[in-house]
């Protein structure tokens, strides 16, 4: 098994599954049944990068997808912890080199996005009502045009 991105497929099938336990390249390669060497090559030529930093970067996406759905009860060392970063001073670092931001301006622009959004859907809601409201008038005055009232 010499091809790299079948070496690199086989390992990112089996990160996932082991995505809170800081996995070794030793690890990886006795998995995909290859030399470490010959695993580093492969991520290099399909990535770009080690295993290791790509297995880094795997969990930092995971984090942020986590982050973007946080829960009231969550808490950024439980999510961190989640996936593998028990030094969190290093993964706050990380993230922020990652994505230009720190995981709790994350979770608070993530926050105000949401409450953006259900603003627009409270407005629109009270715009459909106002046009429904003023649909309702016109019925009524093509019913019955001698309701019509003008103001003088």
């Amino acid at each position: 098994m010499t091809n790299p991105q079948h070496i690199v497929q086989r390992a990112s099938e089996f990160l996932p599954d082991h995505i809170a336990e800081g996995v070794r390249v030793a690890d990886i390669s006795r998995v995909v049944g290859v030399s470490e060497r010959t695993l580093r090559n492969a991520f290099h030529r399909e990535h770009g990068m080690s295993p290791k930093q790509f297995d880094r970067h795997e969990r930092l996406l995971a984090v942020r997808k986590a982050l973007c759905t946080f829960g009231a009860s969550d808490t950024i060392t439980v999510v961190a912890s989640e996936y593998g970063f028990f030094e969190l001073g290093r993964f706050a670092g990380l993230y922020k080199q990652v994505f230009g931001e720190s995981p709790s301006e994350t979770i608070r622009l993530r926050r105000g996005r949401a409450a953006a959004r259900q603003r627009g859907s409270r407005v629109r809601s009270t715009s459909s009502r106002t046009i429904d409201a003023q649909r309702d008038k016109l019925d009524a005055v093509r019913s019955n045009p001698s309701a019509i009232v003008v103001n003088t």
